[in-house]
């Protein structure tokens, strides 16, 4: 899967983020980093940042909710 959203359960610009992608019938892996604590340190390691929501869309992480930026990564993967 080429989009991947790493979360957690509280998080509100986590649920943004994924009802984002859902409108745009973008599909993504899930991953909440309050339980999958390897996943928390791979974005950890990858960004230098502990904050989610973090989307990779191919080899790129996006720290936030940044529509514009989630999707420039989007066209460019050919995915929107």
């Amino acid at each position: 899967m080429s989009v991947v959203v790493y979360s957690t359960k509280s998080c509100p610009w986590c649920v943004k983020a994924k009802e984002y992608l859902d409108s745009l019938k973008v599909a993504y892996e899930a991953i909440d980093v309050g339980v999958d604590r390897e996943a928390a340190k791979e974005i950890v390691d990858k960004t230098k940042q502990r904050g989610v929501p973090v989307i990779k869309v191919g080899e790129r992480y996006i720290v936030g909710f940044d529509q514009g930026k989630i999707q420039s990564a989007l066209k460019e993967e050919g995915l929107a």
